[in-house]
């Protein structure tokens, strides 16, 4: 039996981030775990903190995980350019307000 010890590192906003962070950490190297994500069929019924999805690593890999976490947070807030126009978009922008490009995913 493993007795890997897990340790919640991030609490995702929804699935779909939750699995794009999960696919960075393990991209470097770590092992991670989702949990939650079985209760989007519930949404509507159970309150929004339930539906939470949260990343486990492995108590010996928190200190990587939290320094890339660290480093997607610290993007996020952060304004992006636009490949197609050049134009400067804010952080909560997924689309290009000047010519509708798509923002580059960075993960």
């Amino acid at each position: 039996m493993d007795d890997t010890h897990w340790t919640q590192v991030y609490s995702a906003a929804e699935a779909l981030e939750a699995y794009s962070l999960k696919g960075m950490l393990e991209a470097s190297g770590l092992d991670v775990l989702l949990k939650g994500e079985s209760l989007y069929s519930c949404m509507g019924e159970l309150p929004a903190s339930v539906l939470e999805v949260t990343l486990w690593v492995p108590e010996h890999q928190i200190l990587k995980a939290q320094q890339l976490l660290a480093g997607y947070e610290d993007q996020a807030d952060q304004p992006w350019f636009c490949s197609g126009c050049g134009e400067q978009n804010e952080s909560n922008f997924e689309i290009c307000w000047q010519c509708q490009k798509e923002k580059a995913q960075l993960l």
